[in-house]
């Protein structure tokens, strides 16, 4: 996931955003109102306290008035460089300290923070719109717009006026006076409503529900590091001689797969399935019924007929109809190889004499089992030859041999928590590229789930290149009294993921802060989703796959049988995600009627879902949608893995996965992308519109 970072087009379209208040003296012990004096700049954690965003963020809101002021003060005739390009450059105070601010809200927050934020978000969702709505302001991106052919400008030029220019439209900068006040109450509810819906969740998942194991034989048929995972939780928890199991990924899947006891694993996975839906304090059910009316409010305000019409618009995908038919296409192969997986299971509940009708929470102990008999293979063999440290190994293996690339540990760099890791990012030949922060496992204060972010994106200050500072934050198993973190492969294929948004980050190079690197919501995943073809590749994982005991490099059969089972279970992956994208769909395109559990079921059941898979993300849980900036937009990264699926498969034909020149081509993808259109740059690289055929090969759906 990527989490896009808070540039001035981010906190002015994304992040909602102020009221002006009264210029006050700068304390300039406050770190954000001088230049970092760290290395390469990166923000001085260390020094960084809770007291000094607020006065930051209350400058940098005053600090871009005044230069959007001197904008609109101008004399001279509206140009690109005194109002484009100023306007580009503007907020970078404010941006400065916003974007800490919110990336630790997410990776590293506390009830303390939790509080700013609810005071912050409406001070930025009203700033926001006191720009995007300054009348003088258009009045002069206008000017330039219509005459835009007439100023000789160079296409990186033009396409950063067109973007501003809709940019203006679409925050609503054509409306009367009264549409525009109804567009600035509409903007900071929903900026409010978004908010909790993440504290909801966060509360949901780490704070509200844990099952406390005390009958030691109820672990029966967990591996031995899940079993000590669950007793360090259970000591942390003042619990010794126990076993704790979270709703966390890293804790309640492997309980799932592995543990007989079906009772525990229905209470743990049915703890799971109602986050924010407990009629309790963090129940997300209202916010997500005030949500979806809102949204559809703001957009039929804005001339479009839902909000996802409204998303879609500047999307590659373009309409809902073209998302749902694209979508269905995948379902119906996807729910009959789910159907096939389901029967296999059945057929090995009854072998073992179970006498039960195969439920949700069953199915991923007895795709495990199946996975062993069909493949002789199980999750438990692969993840000693998984440890942490290696996979970022592989992960740093892979970025040098398609780039050239090298990754140096910086001990000398602040973190923002002892667990974040720093590493310098150069070329070959030593030129710096950027700061690479990990951040790997879940605690408190840590959202669910992974994502990428940046504490500050790839710009140019006085003709000079400003290197990124990018981040990526997991929530993976950790390590167990002498057991070192050992992943899942899923946990290995979404660390590449991650880095594969990192590296975006870090080669983008453009001119404008509006265009570089700011692709469609639907392409920004493939950077990322390639990035994971590499980690099962038989030459890559024996680079990288070793015993974290002998130090024994992966088995040839290991990996022949990693090879044979890749299409294992996915029509289960496929239908989970699939039901997740169409019901997303569904919020954004349909009126509410009922409450959210009968809207969800009847989403569901209009496309077949089978009872025993759950969507992906149930709503009052489905942080991307509801707070996580994918609203109708879940659906991109399923779009995006044709594109991956297809781009790679120009390294596979080519006979070699590291081919320089197509490696070549695809960081100049990255680092061009948003100098046109998504489907244009792909097509740069690719030479050929992507077909999807290897994307249904790659998941035995053909």
């Amino acid at each position: 996931m990527k989490r896009i970072g808070l540039s001035f087009v981010a906190l002015a379209l994304i992040v909602s955003a102020c009221n002006t208040s009264k210029e006050q003296k700068r304390d300039m012990s406050n770190p954000f109102f001088s230049e970092y004096q760290t290395p390469f700049q990166v923000p001085p954690f260390n020094e960084i306290k809770l007291e000094h965003y607020l006065p930051a963020i209350e400058a940098g809101i005053n600090d871009q008035l005044a230069e959007i002021k001197a904008i609109t003060d101008n004399k001279e005739e509206p140009a690109f460089d005194n109002t484009i390009l100023a306007f580009d450059q503007s907020g970078q105070l404010l941006n400065k300290a916003a974007l800490v601010f919110f990336n630790l809200n997410s990776a590293n927050t506390n009830d303390e923070m939790q509080a700013l934020a609810r005071e912050i978000t409406p001070k930025l969702s009203a700033h926001s719109d006191n720009i995007m709505l300054n009348k003088e302001l258009f009045a002069r991106v206008k000017a330039i717009y219509e005459k835009r052919n007439e100023l000789n400008l160079d296409a990186e030029q033009l396409r950063v006026v067109e973007k501003y220019y809709r940019d203006f439209e679409r925050s609503g900068a054509n409306l009367p006076d009264d549409k525009q006040a109804e567009l600035r109450k509409l903007n900071e509810e929903l900026s409010m409503l978004e908010l909790k819906f993440g504290e909801n969740t966060l509360a949901e998942t780490n704070k509200n529900f844990k099952m406390v194991v005390d009958n030691e034989a109820d672990l029966k048929g967990l591996p031995a590091d899940v079993i000590a995972a669950a007793a360090e939780l259970a000591k942390q928890d003042s619990l010794e001689g126990k076993w704790v199991f979270t709703l966390q990924k890293p804790s309640m899947l492997p309980f799932l797969q592995y543990a007989e006891n079906r009772d525990l694993r229905e209470k743990l996975y049915k703890g799971y399935l109602n986050r924010g839906n407990n009629d309790n304090a963090n129940d997300n059910k209202q916010i997500i019924e005030k949500t979806v009316k809102l949204r559809e409010q703001r957009a039929k305000l804005l001339g479009y007929a839902n909000h996802a019409a409204y998303v879609l618009d500047v999307n590659m995908a373009k309409t809902p109809e073209n998302v749902n038919e694209f979508l269905m296409k995948l379902w119906t192969p996807a729910l009959e190889r789910a159907k096939k997986e389901r029967a296999d299971m059945q057929a090995m509940i009854d072998k073992e004499g179970g006498n039960f009708k195969l439920e949700s929470w069953d199915w991923w102990h007895y795709a495990e089992k199946v996975r062993k008999a069909k493949y002789d293979l199980d999750e438990a063999q692969l993840k000693p030859y998984f440890k942490l440290d290696n996979v970022v190994d592989g992960m740093i293996y892979v970025a040098n041999k398609l780039y050239g690339i090298k990754f140096i540990k910086r001990v000398d760099i602040p973190v923002y928590n002892e667990e974040a890791i720093a590493y310098e990012v150069q070329e070959a030949d030593g030129k710096h590229i950027g700061i690479f922060y990990m951040d790997f496992h879940p605690r408190p204060g840590k959202g669910n789930g992974a994502w990428c972010t940046g504490y500050r994106d790839q710009s140019y200050k006085d003709g000079k290149m400003v290197s990124p500072v990018t981040s990526i934050v997991c929530n993976f198993t950790r390590p167990a009294g002498d057991v070192p973190a050992l992943l899942s492969f899923e946990e290995v294929t979404t660390l590449f993921h991650e880095a594969g948004h990192a590296l975006h980050s870090l080669f983008t190079d453009g001119p404008y802060r509006r265009t570089a690197g700011n692709v469609p919501r639907d392409f920004v995943e493939l950077p990322s989703q390639i990035m994971e073809n590499w980690a099962s590749e038989p030459e890559v994982l024996r680079a990288y796959a070793k015993h974290y005991q002998t130090g024994e490099v992966i088995p040839e059969e290991l990996i022949a049988k990693i090879g044979k089972s890749a299409q294992f279970n996915q029509g289960f992956e496929t239908v989970e995600y699939l039901a997740a994208s169409l019901l997303d769909m569904d919020w954004h395109t349909q009126a509410l009627t009922g409450d959210v559990p009968s809207f969800e079921k009847a989403s569901m059941d209009k496309v077949g879902l089978i009872n025993e898979i759950a969507p992906r993300y149930r709503s009052t849980y489905f942080s991307h949608i509801f707070s996580g900036g994918y609203s109708a937009g879940y659906y991109v990264y399923i779009w995006a893995a044709v594109l991956d699926a297809d781009a790679f498969d120009a390294f596979k034909q080519s006979g070699d996965i590291f081919n320089p020149e197509i490696a070549a081509k695809f960081r100049t993808l990255l680092t061009k992308s948003g100098s046109d259109e998504g489907m244009t740059i792909y097509k740069n690289f690719r030479g050929q519109e992507p077909s999807i055929e290897p994307l249904l090969k790659r998941r035995g759906l053909k």
